[in-house]
């Protein structure tokens, strides 16, 4: 059992590279092992193939399979809206509900003795609305917490994160952010609607519930984590253009922030997905708040209204070609602000990471609840010390003479009197007071006047700490509508400045507003084209397409100065292993032997159960090196005395050794065949064969001299190889496939394998669909009843393996290697010599740029000391 022992000191768990468990090498990223890769390559072994010429043969498969495929798309962006207008609704009778009893309170107060009992009747709303949100995700599911956009871009980048597309974190997350948006924290609905997307995406081609399996469909079109991919950033998608009323801005945030893999069947897929999600949500909005069904007037869950001169400006413009200098100055200033945001934070999460995930679970509903309280306070007591009253002027039966500000709102009650007297408003009361989406109106299409410098400024200060506290913390918080509302008011402040001080009564305040609105958006997340014209969408003004996407890429580039965007600092804090868009700027003097792991778990062709079992319960590997080793020269004159017992394993995995051996002579031989049995001409390039038999005569006492027999000893679990440059006698060990933890252990729990006496043409077959059965929710070793197997029991694990997976080169650049892993969506890369033996194993957490650096310095240090 030596060997077995070394198994759990040398092999590395779930993926992680080779320095991982080794005492002297951890590292402070030990984090990273609770991640691993999700199957984007299609395994190409024998049950697969069958399955497809099964399904070739039948008529119209191809056609019923796209067909469903399209029925998928348009059930997720219908039920996506549906989520949405549920979220929408009960948010606004919440709201309304909350708001009426306060203002109630105040409505007939002549002196401050309401002040008490609105103000805890405020905080008592806000702190029970923020309980229920709270709890919903401590107790319910954490992975609730936050936007859920950091794990849906990890997931469709290749990173398989626990939970992430149960419909146990959708309930979670629906109702939970209704209620933290309903308590006042200064948190979105909007960017909850995009995890919400992505698992119904999830769910809907699954057609069952893993916890009611009872009720599944027997449709299996799409059991694979690949086409579970494309359906999640379809789904993702219409969450963006639920939330925003953005179809085409959907579909270009699952490009740019998603998916490692795209093209132009998945494209039309999403752009119908965003349509279907869009124009439902439209249908139902419309009619259920303006009484006309069959009209379409509400494109989204926040809309900014029409940009456009109200007529006693006529010298009024949106922009001219002078703004876009101070365009581009309110973009340096978003970008710094973001930046700052950003690494405020940061140090917040970290915080939280290390000290308040190591308390009982109840210290985390207590911030929740910190966080309410105070933001409760503000937001009540800022009005009254700070806000200003400023006199409604009424003209014409009783419309105001912001009457832009009317349309675009939707009715001019959005003033609060907050003890102001009757006929005026309190400007901070305004804009802290209401939902956000509606100050967001109020900022873009106000007039001059209406909130001061003093206001906007401390406003923003004051929004600007909050939200910074609010997101990260155990409630679901979207960031899209407070990093808006926040930019809003900086862009209304420049506004104001510009028309009160320097003079400039030409210019459309809305506009400023909306600049910085993307510029502090963009500071903070750093996307450029997809937010582009999700914004476009929003303002219906293509005109004002220039200068917010010169905004947006000032507002980057000056933040990428300093930091990345909030998402990608929250993925790192995890320790996700998140592949970038390119390779780093390091990688380039690397190669594939710099970063690959060489600890290699590895199973022969033809294994004992015991060893399968021992294998899977004292490894966290999620894949397993399938191989064939010729004997040390040392071995075969003891070899010749092996008894009958380990003859048979000995001679069957000889016999694969050779048979699985093509040479060019036999490709030659194969095109001859082909060449003289088929009429049509034969082209000179050489077509290898699918499969090649060999016929080579092996008797059991010679077939041990040629492999590494699996005997009775422990060693046949695997050859555990820690380092291939030193001066030790190693065994080249020929790769002939990967096979999965997941396949083996449903081999286990199907008693796939054959009696050593009767040979592997007495092994059970499993189909394609018998192998997946289990999909997505694969059994674990330690949950599978082996009591009644026969552990002396041989499996063949030839017909499951992956016999073709991608390889590369020792010698192979790092930047070429890092392309092929992310564009293929791989979980694992082995490394071949040109003799098609394998030495190591690169899987995502080798690619890492935190890895890519440390190996570079770790190459220059041994150069410099050379």
């Amino acid at each position: 059992m030596e060997l077995l022992n070394r198994a759990n000191i040398c092999c590395r768990t779930a993926d992680d590279d080779d320095d991982l468990l080794i005492p002297e090498l951890i590292s402070h990223d030990t984090g990273r092992k609770d991640y691993e890769s999700l199957d984007y390559d299609t395994c190409y072994n024998k049950p697969y193939r069958q399955h497809i010429k099964a399904q070739s043969e039948k008529t119209w498969f191809e056609s019923k399979r796209e067909l469903m495929s399209w029925l998928c798309i348009f059930m997720i962006g219908f039920l996506t809206a549906l989520v949405a207008l549920f979220i929408d609704s009960i948010i606004r009778i919440l709201t309304d509900s909350k708001l009426n009893t306060v203002n109630g309170l105040m409505k007939d107060c002549t002196d401050n003795s309401c002040i008490g009992k609105s103000l805890f009747s405020l905080v008592g709303f806000n702190t029970m609305f923020v309980l229920i949100a709270t709890l919903l995700v401590v107790y319910g599911e954490p992975l609730a917490a936050g936007s859920g956009i950091p794990e849906i871009k990890c997931y469709l980048n290749g990173v398989k994160v626990r939970n992430v597309t149960r419909i146990k974190t959708l309930v979670c997350k629906a109702v939970g952010v209704l209620f933290s948006v309903s308590g006042g924290l200064l948190v979105g609905k909007e960017g909850p609607m995009i995890h919400s997307g992505g698992v119904i995406g999830a769910g809907v081609p699954l057609f069952q519930l893993n916890s009611l399996t009872r009720l599944a469909i027997p449709i299996t079109y799409f059991r694979s984590d690949r086409d579970k991919r494309d359906f999640v950033s379809a789904g993702a998608a219409a969450g963006v253009a639920a939330a925003f009323g953005a179809p085409i801005g959907g579909v270009l945030f699952s490009l740019e922030e998603g998916c490692s893999f795209w093209n132009q069947v998945l494209t039309w897929k999403t752009l119908f997905c965003t349509m279907t999600s869009t124009f439902t949500l439209n249908f139902f909005l419309s009619g259920i708040r303006t009484g006309q069904w069959g009209y379409f007037y509400q494109s989204g869950l926040l809309t900014f209204g029409v940009f456009e001169c109200s007529p006693d400006q006529p010298d009024c413009h949106l922009w001219t070609a002078y703004d876009l200098f101070i365009f581009i100055a309110i973009g340096v200033g978003g970008g710094i602000f973001g930046f700052i945001f950003n690494i405020l934070n940061s140090k917040l999460t970290q915080w939280r990471l290390t000290h308040l995930s190591r308390m009982p679970k109840y210290y985390k509903v207590l911030e929740a609840l910190a966080v309410a309280i105070v933001t409760s306070l503000i937001a009540y007591l800022i009005p009254l010390w700070v806000g200003t009253c400023s006199k409604i002027k009424v003209q014409d039966g009783g419309l105001t003479n912001l009457s832009t500000v009317a349309l675009n709102a939707g009715n001019d009650d959005k003033y609060q009197r907050f003890l102001c007297p009757d006929g005026q408003y309190n400007d901070m009361a305004t804009l802290f007071y209401n939902p956000q989406e509606d100050a967001i109106k109020m900022l873009f299409h106000g007039h001059a006047g209406e909130f001061s410098l003093l206001t906007l400024g401390i406003f923003f200060i004051f929004f600007f700490l909050l939200s910074c506290w609010t997101y990260g913390s155990s409630v679901p918080s979207g960031l899209f509508v407070p990093c808006i509302l926040c930019g809003a008011a900086y862009g209304r402040f420049v506004a104001n400045f510009l028309y009160s001080v320097c003079g400039m009564t030409d210019i459309y305040l809305g506009t400023f507003s909306l600049i910085g609105a993307a510029a502090f958006l963009g500071g903070v997340v750093r996307m450029t084209i997809s937010l582009t014209v999700i914004l476009i969408e929003c303002t219906n003004e293509i005109s004002l397409s220039l200068p917010i996407m010169v905004t947006l890429m000032v507002a980057k580039w000056v933040g990428d100065m300093v930091n990345e965007g909030l998402y990608d600092i929250h993925i790192h804090l995890k320790h996700v292993p998140l592949l970038e868009w390119e390779a780093p700027s390091e990688g380039v003097n690397l190669t594939a032997s710099d970063v690959m792991s060489l600890r290699i778990c590895y199973l022969l062709p033809h294994t004992r159960l015991r060893s399968v079992i021992d294998l899977l319960r004292t490894t966290a590997h999620h894949a397993f090196p399938v191989v064939t080793m010729a004997a040390p020269a040392t071995m075969e004159s003891s070899s010749k005395q092996l008894n009958s017992h380990g003859d048979a394993i000995g001679s069957a995995n000889a016999r694969y050794r050779c048979k699985s051996y093509v040479s060019r002579a036999e490709v030659l031989a194969t095109q001859r065949t082909r060449s003289s049995t088929t009429t049509s001409a034969v082209g000179d390039s050489l077509l290898l064969p699918t499969s090649v038999t060999t016929h080579v005569n092996i008797n059991n006492d010679d077939a041990t001299s040629d492999v590494i027999l699996d005997d009775d000893d422990d060693d046949e679990t695997g050859y555990y190889q820690t380092n291939l440059h030193r001066g030790r006698d190693r065994s080249a060990m020929t790769l002939h496939g990967i096979i999965l933890r997941s396949q083996l252990t449903s081999l286990l729990d199907k008693r796939v394998s054959y009696p050593q006496h009767n040979g592997p043409e007495s092994q059970t077959s499993l189909s394609y669909e018998q192998l997946n059965a289990d999909y997505p929710k694969w059994k674990d070793i330690f949950d599978l009843d082996l009591t009644e197997h026969e552990t002396n029991d041989i499996i063949d694990i030839t017909p499951y393996m992956h016999p073709c997976p991608y390889m590369v080169a020792p010698d192979a650049p790092l930047v070429q290697v890092f392309n092929l892993f992310r564009t293929m969506g791989l979980r694992h890369l082995p490394v071949m010599n040109s003799r098609g033996e394998i030495l190591g194993i690169i899987t995502r957490h080798d690619l890492t740029h935190h890895r890519i650096e440390e190996m570079n310095n770790k190459k220059k240090s041994r150069r410099s000391s050379n």
